[in-house]
């Protein structure tokens, strides 16, 4: 199959500030929480973050202090990682996921909260709606289920006979229920069949793959995980391997080698993330 790269992207939606920001002391530097999943799977994210704060004129170790907790995917290391955040009284918590957000918000229910990337914060129930977020949480979402119907579409133009499509997920990731009905909802309309695979590890990717070739898959489609997106380079592998198009939501499976993805540009929504933070200094 020859390889073709071709990167789709959308504006994401912005919440209203919910918190209103608080003076510093004088001569205080003030300090951010960046709490996350992985170092490994997304470096370029943190880099796109910090590259937003110089250009508001924030300087780290000089007039901003960042606290990075990266829990590598493991949950349970988010939830202590928030509780220590919370301990040390940072001014503000960056959340990197929707695991990272939920943690922080069980941590602390007076220190602002901005959503670097959420792809449901309604649905998981962070904030009460994308115009009225209230309480102390704000930030930005990646729109991911929205989106899933148009990445079948965008499959249904190139694989102009494109009757199976094998959806790989993990079921426990917020917004993939809603997903998987916007996504069902368009292969009735598109006469496609899906064949859901639910990925927990990075060991049933490879399973996955199996089940979809046994299952006749004409397209794979990939949609948020955090295991998968830290496994983003066996995934395009397997695609080539397997001889099927696959698409995905975020560029960085792209630019390793994926065929194509459609969704918000993660890493800008990283850098836009710090004027929230600027807000509350």
């Amino acid at each position: 199959m020859t390889k073709n790269l071709v990167g789709f992207a959308l504006s994401a939606m912005l919440f209203a500030l919910c918190v209103p920001a608080s003076a510093q002391q004088p001569g205080k530097i003030p300090r951010i929480g960046y709490l996350g999943g992985s170092s490994a799977s997304n470096p370029t994210r943190i880099d796109a973050f910090r590259q937003g704060l110089h250009e508001l004129g924030y300087v780290e170790g000089k007039n901003i202090a960042i606290e990075t907790q990266l829990a590598e995917g493991k949950q349970d290391r988010e939830r202590a990682f928030a509780a220590e955040l919370v301990r040390v009284k940072v001014d503000v918590i960056v959340t990197v996921g929707s695991n990272a957000t939920r943690a922080a918000k069980e941590a602390t229910s007076t220190i602002p909260i901005v959503m670097a990337q959420d792809s449901d914060p309604v649905g998981s129930g962070f904030v009460a709606s994308l115009a009225r977020p209230g309480g102390n949480i704000t930030g930005l979402s990646t729109l991911s289920p929205e989106v899933s119907g148009k990445q079948l579409e965008l499959l249904k133009e190139i694989v102009p006979k494109l009757s199976r499509v094998a959806v790989l997920g993990t079921s426990t990731q917020p917004g993939n229920a809603q997903a998987l009905r916007e996504m069902e909802l368009a292969a009735v309309e598109l006469g496609v069949q899906l064949q859901y695979l639910e990925i927990r590890t990075p060991k049933d990717i490879e399973t996955a793959f199996r089940a979809a070739t046994k299952g006749r898959a004409d397209a794979v489609l990939v949609l948020t995980s955090p295991v998968l997106v830290s496994q983003r380079t066996q995934l395009a592998d397997l695609a080539v391997k397997s001889r099927v198009p696959a698409t995905y939501q975020a560029s960085e499976y792209v630019e390793a080698g994926g065929l194509m993805s459609y969704g918000v540009n993660i890493a800008d929504l990283h850098g836009r993330s710090a004027m929230y933070v600027d807000e509350f200094f």
